[in-house]
């Protein structure tokens, strides 16, 4: 009999109703026996796609099938099907996002699929989702989860995969760089590939997939392209643009008409501008910038008020709308910054060119002037085309020493960024006069006076810190990653980014008020279940809050999250539990910055949604008569026009996003790599975040970079979990690694396959914990199983005494004075002591009362188990009466006096042999 045919007709059968497997085996008169040979046929057509499941564990026809024989919803919203993009996890589960339009589900916004309903799918690709109707408890057990069966690719996420070639005996794979991408993927022999450069064993390559359709077949693929040697920065960053489709270089009909472009400003584009070349202008910037966008300058105007003109470079004016230059940067749709490097929107001559305001030369900009008031109030605002000369190319460092160091000289001697590292440098802090220098600094304190305002009144209307510090990671010249260093969002940085919130907030609100269509940057209120999820992990690390749909409630969970052991990865969860910000055609608000009025008008270089809103400001210009109509002029928004482009805009700026995290991660591993070949290595301050019994996780405080140390990375002591789990307790030295340990760590492994990195603990440095921070260690009764065992082989123990426990009791001599102690330094105030090596103990205590290994007193032929003692013999002790006191007083092995008299009672007899010693 063809079982498999046999259910394929019972399934097409018109009078057959969607049924689970017991109802299709009565269907078809099995017996018994073949009950694993219909669920074997069943899993074998539901991974060739031929049958699919409903309502949770009914069958039917793939396609066909729903209630009464109808099509259970097609991913059209419909609560048995949808279709959404997937995400692997690193274990092989997935979780599929559903995609707008998609009804409510029961829990959440995400189906989860375990790693064997997940079909032939891989990340990233749009699939087709058969829900279980049933919700599943979730595997940490707190609360219930949607689940659901992957049924079919309905598109690929991506065609090409890069990864590096493999070799097993005779057969050759790629094993992808992504790690979510868990299948290997089998290609012919590498010396047949069609390629000018073969590709060898150890290379990272390229590999187009072939058609893959069924889950028990390998999956194949061709090498199309060697990118190099595998951890070779070049060969790293090839990667990074085949796998986010990046290209640094441009099209031939991009490259002609920047090619017909002038190199400097022309005296005819100065027409309708307002000259402010004289005015005291400046840049401050990162290090590293590679172009320069936006630029302050500062007036006192006679009414005692203070002119700060935000001056963004005028991109608008080179790139005009309908060009091939054009449509290049809206493909793009933003740069993408790299480690080391940038994947410009615009070619080099703009970007680093013409549209960059760099010092000494004429640059085109655009305008938002704010007046303030004498108390740093802003008064109205104006807008205009401007041209400027920048005065002085400043660091943040730079801006931040002339903001609180007095002394010039300490000034001067700040040293230049890299060449090789940003754009321009910039002239050199010693080569500029005490009257320049002296005007800087002025002019730096008179918009932090302003700034300082601005952000404080800011924060008290509502809007939330969000700013956290970051890993900014500098490579050689060579590539290679040399260091990490922590930016903080200090004075320097705020000061800059008051202005740039407040051009941006004015735009928007001219924008909306004039009611020209435009891109406005949204963020939406958070969902209150995601809300609700944060609450009830943020009180698993000990952190209690109210309802915190109320903005004041956020804005006090920030404030508690700065002192937290744990506060930079509980920060990184609020962010995830807020929606993502976007760029829209409607003007709906800004919920981190609560503001109601927000756009993005300030790195047209950099951002096409900038550009766009350089063009409708320049058209609000042109139509109030404050700037004159240029030749060929044609533009004019429309609010189709803006939808588009901010969902288009939106998923560029995703993949950006994700091409430089990627790149971030790499460099970071290449960088503890590297330090850990030294042969010094350095140690790196860390912190405990969490504890679990394989080890501990810590995060390095100077460069936010995560890590594991395994219990076998625990050096310089044997150290045992605690009670409550919470800390590991060093056995002798009573060294405490728990949460919020502060620690020295060295690099132990790097895994860069993986993406992981292990440390180990220094030795010489102790813990820096404080005894109110730290648990409280174990007693000897609470170690219980999570101790070594007390007894050595016999082999270990030839001609050694026995060892004293830690943390017993002050044994007694019969003289009943104990020996002398020492204290043993712990964490809380209970006094403890630690026994002393003393003298061999005197004859009268007998060989069965002196203390044995793991504590306690044990008799002849017994041996404590599980770490407590045996009982004594029942003849080396007085019995107790019921309720009452021992007989007996003094010290073990003293001779007991009777009662009332003065003599010694008479010693107790030897215990009687056991069996086993009487038939010795």
């Amino acid at each position: 009999m063809n079982l498999r045919a046999s259910i394929l007709e019972q399934l097409a059968s018109p009078d057959y109703r969607p049924a689970n497997d017991s109802a299709l085996m009565r269907a078809l008169h099995l017996p018994k026996k073949l009950r694993g040979r219909l669920h074997h046929e069943i899993r074998l057509l539901l991974s060739q796609g031929r049958i699919q499941m409903v309502h949770g564990d009914h069958i039917v026809l793939a396609g066909s099938g729903g209630r009464d024989g109808k099509r259970s919803g097609g991913g059209n919203g419909a609560p048995d099907t949808i279709l959404g993009r997937i995400q692997f996890r690193m274990g092989g589960n997935a979780l599929v996002i559903p995609e707008a339009g998609t009804a409510k589900l029961q829990t959440g916004d995400a189906v989860h699929i375990l790693s064997e309903d997940t079909g032939t799918a891989l990340h990233g690709d749009r699939v087709e989702v058969s829900l279980n109707p049933r919700l599943s408890l979730r595997r940490d057990r707190k609360g219930e989860e949607q689940r659901g069966r992957v049924m079919r690719v309905v598109e690929r996420g991506r065609e090409t995969v890069v990864g590096t070639l493999k070799r097993i005996r005779s057969t050759f794979y790629v094993a992808a760089d992504d790690p979510r991408f868990f299948h290997e993927i089998a290609v012919g022999d590498p010396s047949a590939a069609r390629l000018e450069s073969k590709p060898q064993v150890g290379d990272k390559v390229v590999v187009k997939l072939y058609a893959w359709t069924n889950r028990h077949q390998l999956l194949e693929g061709e090498i199309t392209e060697v990118l190099g040697q595998t951890f070779e920065p070049r060969a790293e960053l090839l990667g990074i643009y085949r796998k986010y489709n990046l290209d640094p270089t441009f099209p031939d009909d991009v490259r002609a008409e920047v090619a017909d472009l002038p190199d400097t400003v022309q005296s005819e584009q100065l027409k309708g501008r307002r000259d402010y070349r004289d005015i005291p202008t400046f840049t401050i910037d990162p290090d590293d910038a590679k172009d320069f966008d936006d630029a302050l300058s500062i007036e006192e105007l006679p009414n005692g008020q203070i002119r700060v003109g935000v001056h963004i470079a005028d991109v608008s004016t080179y790139v005009h709308r309908g060009t091939a230059l054009d449509k290049e940067a809206q493909r793009r749709g933003n740069s993408t910054y790299l480690v080391g490097t940038v994947i410009p929107m615009l070619p080099e001559k703009l970007s680093n060119g013409l549209c960059s305001l760099v010092e000494a030369q004429d640059r085109l900009t655009k305008a938002v002037f704010l007046h303030f008031d004498q108390k740093g109030r802003l008064q109205h605002t104006e807008y205009a085309a401007t041209v400027i000369r920048s005065r002085k190319r400043l660091t943040y460092k730079q801006a931040y020493a002339l903001l609180f160091t007095d002394d010039l000289e300490k000034i001067r001697a700040l040293p230049l960024p890299p060449k090789h590292q940003t754009g321009s440098t910039g002239r050199a802090l010693n080569s500029l006069s005490d009257r320049e220098l002296a005007d800087l600094q002025k002019w730096i304190r008179q918009l932090w006076s302003i700034a300082s305002v601005l952000r404080k009144d800011r924060m008290e209307h509502g809007s939330l810190d969000l700013d956290m510090p970051e890993t900014k990671i500098f490579v050689d010249e060579q590539g290679y990653a040399d260091r990490l260093e922590l930016i903080e969002n200090d004075e320097s940085h705020q000061l800059i980014e008051e202005f740039m919130l407040a051009a941006n907030e004015a735009l928007a609100r001219l924008t909306r008020t004039h009611r020209l269509p435009s891109l406005y940057r949204v963020h939406d209120e958070p969902d209150e279940d995601r809300l609700r999820e944060l609450r009830e992990q943020l009180a698993t690390h000990g952190v209690m809050t109210g309802d915190l749909t109320v903005r004041s409630e956020i804005k006090q969970l920030l404030r508690t999250l700065d002192d937290h052991p744990q506060g930079h990865l509980l920060r990184t969860q609020l962010l995830r539990s807020l929606k993502k910000a976007c760029y829209r055609a409607s003007p709906d608000g800004h919920y981190g910055l609560h503001k109601k009025d927000y756009t993005h008008f300030t790195s047209p270089i950099r951002r096409y949604a900038d550009l766009v809103v350089h063009r409708v400001l320049e058209y609000h210009l042109i139509q109030t008569g404050l700037f004159p109509k240029p030749p060929g002029y044609d533009f004019k928004p429309t609010p189709a026009g803006m939808d588009s482009m901010g969902e288009h805009i939106s998923l560029t700026e995703t993949n950006s996003q994700e091409a430089e995290r990627e790149s971030v991660k790499i460099k970071q591993l290449e960088y503890f790599e590297r330090e850990m070949q030294k042969a010094e290595p350095a140690s790196f301050e860390a912190i405990v975040t969490d504890v679990r019994s394989q080890g501990v996780f810590v995060e390095l405080t100077k460069s936010m970079t995560f890590g594991f140390i395994g219990t076998s990375g625990l050096d310089g002591d044997f150290f045992l979990l605690n009670p409550a789990g919470d800390a590991f307790v060093g056995r002798k030295t009573r060294r405490v690694v728990g949460m919020g340990s502060k620690i020295l760590v060295k690099v132990a492994q790097v895994d860069r396959v993986k993406r992981m990195i292990d440390f180990r603990l220094c030795i010489e440095e102790p813990v820096t914990t404080s005894a109110e921070e730290a648990p409280r260690p174990p007693r000897q009764s609470e170690l219980g199983r999570n101790r070594p065992p007390r007894h050595p082989k016999k082999s270990d123990r030839k001609g050694k005494p026995p060892r004293q426990p830690a943390l017993s009791a002050p044994a007694k001599t019969s003289s009943a004075k104990p020996i002398a102690s020492e204290p043993v330094s712990r964490t809380d105030a209970r006094p403890v002591f630690r026994l002393k090596k003393h003298a061999e103990a005197p004859e009268t205590v007998p060989e069965w009362a002196k203390p044995v290994a793991g504590g306690g007193y044990a008799s002849p032929g017994k041996k404590s188990r599980n770490g407590k003692p045996a009982k004594p013999a029942k003849a080396q002790f007085k019995k107790l009466k019921k309720g009452g006191k021992p007989k007996s007083s003094g010290s073990l092995g003293k001779p007991a006096k009777s009662k009332g008299s003065a003599k010694p009672a008479r010693p107790a007899r030897p215990a009687r042999p056991s069996k086993k010693q009487r038939r010795d």
